[in-house]
């Protein structure tokens, strides 16, 4: 008797290590393996239900990989309004803007800069602008668009392996650098005055073809006005509108209303400090008439340091539920 509930026992076993382990490659939808035909689908570190397609395939929105610039004096950029909003980096002494009138088209700019490969991304639906360095393990990666959100946020892919990166996190999630981790750059989402004033020989990315899209045109008419986010299914913040912006920094978040109120925020050695000027890019349908959400600089001991300014629902969703800090 007891030699049958033993082999029972390991029946059992055997039934669920097969049930959990094998099914993997199953799980994955059809459609995804024939678009991915270099993904490794048996390698993830997130269910395969929280990936949602945003719409438009693999790279259906392009990401700029041979990116043009022009100085402040060229008629391309004198068109832009001072109080318009670009994803401002300076490495070494080195100054460019990406200006979201750009990016939101494009959502990914694959560049160097001062000698150091980056890239550059903002994801409309989160309102996220992140800057990574693209070197990882001996070897320069370059980025492109799934097509497909988890949380609401973008859902990048490396051309090298295939594997499929969390935007918001720089964390690989699906594929061969699945659990690899992007290192971010600093960077401020800011006016073009601002840009100007703190890199008067700096750069801005201008459209290689000015034909291609709308630039300048908000695809999101309205967004970050909305009672919901779009595209996710996760639960909300408690004691806050999912879509008030939030200052992430190391994993904590300030209410973007309590800095303003404020104008300056310290946490120990790090203060933020907000002053008016910046429209948002996710109001009106025009970029450079949205309602202005001002400017943050965040940084230690007077440098900059890497934060975001993203939604709270966001937040919520990627940090666990963690409080947000409102008053």
């Amino acid at each position: 008797m007891d030699g049958m509930v033993n082999q029972m026992l390991k029946f059992l076993v055997v039934a669920v290590l097969l049930v959990v382990s094998a099914p993997l490659a199953a799980q994955v939808p059809g459609s995804w393996s024939q678009e991915w035909e270099n993904t490794d689908f048996s390698r993830r570190a997130v269910d395969f239900t929280e990936i949602l397609s945003g719409g438009p395939p693999k790279d259906g929105i392009p990401s700029i990989d041979e990116p043009a610039f022009a100085g402040f004096a060229d008629a391309r950029v004198q068109v832009m309004a001072d109080t318009e909003p670009v994803i401002g980096v300076i490495i070494n002494g080195q100054a460019r803007a990406y200006p979201l009138s750009v990016l939101t088209w494009h959502e990914i700019v694959n560049d160097s800069l001062a000698g150091v490969p980056i890239t550059v991304t903002f994801c409309p639906l989160c309102n996220s602008a992140i800057v990574f360095d693209r070197r990882l393990d001996g070897r320069v990666l370059d980025f492109g668009t799934t097509g497909k959100l988890r949380n609401s946020d973008m859902v990048m892919y490396d051309r090298q392996t295939e594997s499929w990166w969390q935007q918001f996190l720089g964390e690989g999630i699906v594929g061969e650098m699945t659990g690899k981790r992007l290192k971010m750059l600093p960077s401020r989402l800011e006016s073009f005055a601002n840009f100007k004033r703190r890199a008067p020989r700096g750069q801005v990315l201008v459209p290689t073809d000015p034909g291609l899209r709308s630039y300048g045109q908000n695809p999101y008419a309205g967004y970050d006005s909305a009672s919901f986010p779009f595209l996710y299914r996760g639960e909300m913040p408690d004691g806050i509108n999912p879509m008030v912006r939030v200052v992430v920094v190391d994993g904590k978040a300030w209410s973007w209303p309590l800095l303003v109120e404020k104008t300056t925020i310290t946490d120990g050695d790090l203060t933020m400090t907000w002053s008016p000027g910046q429209n948002s890019a996710l109001d009106t349908r025009a970029i450079r008439k949205g309602r202005d959400v001002g400017n943050v600089t965040v940084q230690r001991g007077g440098v900059d340091v890497v934060h975001d300014i993203t939604f709270a629902f966001v937040y919520h969703a990627f940090h666990d539920g963690k409080k947000i800090v409102m008053e």
